[in-house]
């Protein structure tokens, strides 16, 4: 049995932030319903990325929304809003991530859900608050990435901003979701009481950033200096943090210490010896270790530095990836109503030595809806 089953969860949200959260809870075990637009459903159907859809929707759909039921309503239809307040009294979490004062003016702000059901968890997810100068902006991630400074901590110096490639702000905010629900959970078997849930996309990319930021806060003022070699990485560590170009392939240098890297590797780097001067010559020591990585193998590398305690490892594709044994399942098949097969990551949680996994791709829209009507309505 797993730990949420039993809890229903509706989910008024669309894209990514919301929709990760109610996967992660269905992964749990939740009995998650999302509630759709008739006909059309949520807009991230028709967000494709490279253009790859399953059925009629996008497969970025059916990979954040596979284990989830979907109801077909309109909110504001009164008969269909009716039908979704029934849904509410009987349910323990509901989610949304409409702009500040949508949900109030169809009737469904925490306000409106406390009355209908006094114990519901209400979690909201903004761009930028619920209130304040930002609270209407648009809050998608590419723009939350570019506010919050992130961008300045990939790629190399000369480059300028490198953003993430990936929904960076949208993933994290949907993790905190979840732990504000978990806790809220909690809160709600000791008190008896509903509670409200909010996270913004720009709070949980600023958490995500907490060493670099603390750094910078702590360090008066000073912005982060990214490497401006190949490979540099981390903007606030000395080398030989970074990725080194092999003879056939690419080797990664976590931390350690310098100078017992260079003796392995055979390189003089005596006039870095002080601790200092790691940082402050960083790429002048990636360049002279680079010339020295280049002449050998990967494996090579590997085989002299690991025997020695160095952390380091091979910089992979997603090709080299998949043909990893990790002595564990990485993925896992999903399947639709059409019994159209998708192949896609799986949950990273186990519980009691169980890995979760799930096999029920996303739903058409409203494809719940007589068992939903039955079940909790009638």
């Amino acid at each position: 049995m797993r730990p949420l089953e039993g809890v229903v969860v509706l989910e008024f949200c669309q894209f990514l932030a919301g929709p990760s959260a109610g996967l992660k809870l269905a992964d749990l075990g939740a009995r998650v319903i999302k509630i759709e637009r008739p006909v059309k459903g949520e807009a991230c159907r028709q967000l494709s990325i490279k253009d790859l859809f399953v059925d009629e929707s996008s497969l970025l759909f059916h990979t954040i929304n596979r284990n989830k039921d979907s109801f077909a309503a309109d909110l504001k239809n009164p008969d269909d809003l009716e039908l979704v307040k029934k849904l509410i009294a009987k349910a323990d979490i509901m989610t949304h991530n409409f702009r500040p004062g949508v949900m109030d003016k169809i009737g469904l702000a925490f306000a409106d859900a406390i009355a209908i059901n006094p114990k519901i968890i209400y979690g909201v997810v903004s761009g930028y608050g619920e209130e304040g100068p930002w609270a209407k902006k648009p809050g998608q991630d590419l723009l939350v990435q570019s506010l919050s400074g992130l961008t300045w901590l990939s790629g190399r110096d000369s480059q300028g901003p490198v953003p993430f490639g990936l929904s960076t702000a949208d993933i994290m905010c949907g993790n905190h979701l979840v732990q504000g629900i978990l806790a809220a959970l909690l809160k709600r078997a000791k008190t008896n009481k509903g509670v409200l849930v909010e996270v913004s996309l720009i709070e949980s990319i600023l958490d995500v950033q907490f060493e670099a930021i603390t750094s910078y806060l702590n360090d008066g003022g000073k912005l982060q200096q990214r490497g401006d070699v190949a490979g540099s990485a981390h903007a606030f560590l000395s080398a030989p943090y970074g990725v080194y170009k092999t003879q056939d392939g690419y080797l990664s240098l976590a931390m350690g210490d310098l100078m017992f890297i260079s003796e392995l590797l055979e390189v003089n780097l005596e006039k870095y010896r002080e601790k200092h001067l790691w940082f402050q010559f960083r790429d002048e020591i990636r360049t002279l270790l680079s010339e020295r990585i280049l002449q050998k193998s990967t494996d090579h590398w590997l085989d002299l530095l690991i025997g020695k305690g160095v952390w380091c490892g091979k910089v992979l594709n997603y090709q080299d990836l998949d043909a990893i044994d990790f002595g564990m399942p990485m993925k896992q098949t999903i399947e639709n109503a059409e019994h159209r097969k998708i192949v896609t990551t799986r949950s990273p949680i186990q519980l009691d030595g169980q890995i979760l996994t799930s096999t029920k791709a996303a739903p058409k829209v409203g494809e719940q809806n007589v068992i939903i009507k039955k079940e909790f309505i009638r």
